[in-house]
């Protein structure tokens, strides 16, 4: 990006969930303790965790993302694979490791803040997150960074259809709109879809089903690879 164009006033939608704070790390540990907790003996762990990923996937379109989603999905990878029958007590021990997630407090990834800091004076600022609206909602407040935001929004799925919506409830201009985040599935592809310019900032721990290979973009649009959030600065 050139110095000029650096200068003129962009508006960048960000993601939420491990592009602004850790989130998938305690999904990982969660499913790790629940695979012991099962503790198979037929199935390997990786074994375990394709049938827990298959059962997500068939859950997204009736229950949604979230921490309810996700317990679903490990009392129906236990249904699944468990000889034993799915007791009162067993399901509370399986609900008690999506349970755990949600005590887990707000980690802001390194350089978030600061960068913020420098950005929401010179860009207009929007956070864009999917899920339960009350768990991503509440995650907002306890980060301390809705104060950078000119408005945050929780959707149900974010697809090209979605950052079309954003462009118009926001009366964006998607040549000076680009989608941030750590998701090609969600933050990268769609948001090229849709006509809008994308970076994409990896994570170490982004959820497998949110893996997909990172679409080209058709000029003028323009995708930015960078290795951490705070190499926005360098950018805008």
């Amino acid at each position: 990006m050139t110095t000029a164009s650096k200068l003129e006033r962009q508006a960048l939608l960000i993601d939420a969930d491990d592009t602004l704070w850790e989130n998938n790390i305690y999904f990982e540990r969660a499913i790790a303790g629940f695979i012991s907790f099962l503790n198979h003996q037929e199935y390997s762990p990786l074994e375990v965790r394709q049938v827990l990923n298959q059962v997500e996937r068939e859950n997204l379109e009736r229950h949604g993302y979230g921490l309810h989603s996700f317990a679903h999905a490990l009392v129906g990878t236990f249904e699944r694979l468990s000889r034993e029958s799915l007791t009162p007590a067993l399901h509370r021990s399986i609900d008690g490791f999506a349970h755990t997630i949600a005590e887990q407090p707000i980690e802001i990834i390194a350089g978030v803040t600061e960068t913020l800091d420098y950005l929401q004076p010179r860009h207009r600022l929007f956070l864009l997150t999917k899920g339960n609206v009350t768990e991503q909602t509440g995650k907002v407040e306890r980060s301390g960074l809705r104060k950078f935001f000119q408005a945050v929004e929780v959707v149900p799925e974010k697809d090209a259809k979605t950052y079309r919506a954003m462009v118009e409830k926001h009366n964006l201009a998607p040549e000076t709109s680009w989608m941030v985040g750590n998701s090609p599935k969600s933050d990268i592809n769609p948001a090229l879809k849709a006509g809008l310019h994308a970076v994409f900032v990896p994570h170490a721990d982004t959820w497998v089903l949110e893996h997909e290979e990172i679409a080209a973009a058709t000029p003028p649009q323009r995708l930015l690879l960078t290795q951490r959030f705070s190499d926005l600065a360098l950018h805008f």
